[in-house]
């Protein structure tokens, strides 16, 4: 697994991950629990939709 997920994006993964898990912590709403999967793709530097998109932001493995 090459990751795919740099800088930015990475710590906006996080950011947004952790406020949505926070919320749904909080009394928000089910949905919120999405929050797993940015902290999660964040945390590992790998999103498996980037290569479906063909997308890439970690500039360690461009092409």
């Amino acid at each position: 697994m090459k990751k795919n997920v740099g800088g930015i994006d990475k710590i906006l993964r996080i950011l947004v991950g952790i406020a949505l898990i926070a919320w749904a912590l909080m009394g928000g709403p089910v949905w919120a629990w999405i929050g797993i999967l940015p902290l999660f793709t964040g945390a590992l530097g790998w999103c498996p939709l980037y290569p479906l998109l063909g997308l890439n932001t970690c500039p360690l493995n461009k092409k």
